[in-house]
């Protein structure tokens, strides 16, 4: 979505915004809008392009509007508010009450973004979005914690930042010691504090002069999106080329898995049928001598199939390790949710292979904290098929 004409001689600056469903995103982006297009409170004007969330019907949950992630981009105002352009990207909520494949769905909508020719392929700063309510390490908020940061490669700490909701103006005790809590890593201050910015959630209701707790709120904000919008213009921009290949990695382990487990599967089936063909091979006193030459040539094109099948399991399993141990050199955070199940299953095929070392690496890659546990509740807890590979029907590895 485009307001104004773009201007490829003028600087642009791009933040991505991430966050769980209902933190209060679709309000950040109008309030980013309109302060780029340099609406003031004097004005009485308030512009908005993004439909707030609205709460379900059933259990009053708040869903995302969409499952797409968009781009908003703002031209012709350079020089007016700011000395840039401003791109926006959203990102649908984490943590929404459909089904867990939903979550798997943003990291591939972010991945054809960041891929495209015609896509983004840098930011200047991460947005993690909260709620000032945000108080409590719930399993649903550790989950989006880890989702986020299982996007993102090593060279985009220092980019991200908090962006604080339905903010009053005091320090957000709460969130900030539920980021430290989660071992969130993030741009940090000069008192090795994560970098945050606060925001009032309520500019597109009806302004009311006399109002002071309104104006106020309204200044809050400005003042706010004036620290923010100066980090932006000062922030080195981080190519998304490490936190493109990061997504790949995951989805290339992800299938790896899918493969290995149906080769193991396939390899169990065809020792079945060998076991029974030899069973059969001894009760031979009451064969025919065509019957006996027909089960042994039976015999030997399974041993063949058995082969084939197992070498095609130990080059899935080898895959599936390289694809893990790449993922821990490059990804923010390695040992996700999602991710510790495929570790949990290695770590037991190495055992059976009897490879110490790679058990050994694989164990120690998995020592995830206690977020990324109740991060793994929540995510099996939310549908019952969850374990399963869900998403995209069918996921082979090219």
């Amino acid at each position: 979505m485009t307001v104004g004409e773009k201007n490829p001689n003028k600087i642009n600056r791009t933040i991505l915004l991430v966050g769980e469903t209902g933190a209060g995103k679709s309000t950040l982006i109008n309030a980013l809008v309109n302060y780029t297009m340099g609406v003031k409170w004097e004005d009485g004007v308030w512009f908005q392009i993004v439909e707030e969330e609205k709460k379900s019907q059933i259990g009053g949950q708040t869903e995302s509007q969409t499952s797409d992630v968009i781009v908003y981009e703002i031209f012709g105002f350079e020089d007016k508010t700011l000395r840039y352009s401003l791109t926006i990207i959203n990102s649908p909520g984490y943590g929404d009450t459909r089904a867990s494949d939903y979550d798997d769905t943003i990291s591939y909508r972010l991945l054809d973004l960041f891929q495209s020719d015609d896509g983004v392929h840098e930011v200047h700063a991460v947005g993690l979005v909260m709620k000032v309510s945000d108080n409590r390490l719930s399993e649903r908020l550790r989950y989006v914690f880890d989702s986020v940061m299982s996007l993102f490669g090593k060279d985009v700490e220092k980019n991200i930042i908090a962006l604080i909701t339905h903010s009053d103006g005091s320090r957000p005790e709460n969130p900030l010691q539920a980021l430290e809590a989660a071992n969130i890593k993030c741009a940090k201050n000069e008192k090795n504090q994560p970098v945050y910015f606060l925001f009032d959630n309520c500019q597109h209701e009806e302004q009311m002069e006399e109002n002071t707790n309104f104006r106020n709120s309204w200044e809050l904000t400005q003042t706010n999106m004036d620290h923010l919008t100066d980090l932006l213009g000062k922030s080195n921009p981080q190519k998304l080329v490490k936190t493109a290949e990061v997504l790949n990695e995951r989805i290339r382990l992800k299938a790896c898995i899918q493969n290995l487990k149906e080769r193991i599967e396939l390899v169990e089936l065809k020792q079945r049928e060998i076991r029974q063909i030899r069973e059969a091979l001894k009760q031979t006193n009451h064969r025919s001598k065509m019957e006996i030459e027909k089960l042994l040539s039976l015999l030997e094109n399974l041993e063949k199939e058995m082969k084939v099948l197992t070498a095609e399991k130990e080059k899935w399993l080898s895959d599936s390790y390289h694809h893990a141990v790449r993922l821990e050199e490059i990804a923010l955070k390695a040992d996700s949710a999602s991710t510790i199940v495929h570790l949990d299953f290695l770590i037991e095929m190495m055992k059976e292979k009897g490879d110490t070392d790679k058990v050994q690496k694989l164990e120690e890659m998995r020592r995830e904290d206690g977020g990324t546990k109740e991060a793994q509740r929540y995510k099996l807890g939310q549908t019952p098929s969850a374990s399963k590979n869900i998403g995209r029907p069918s996921l082979w590895y090219k």
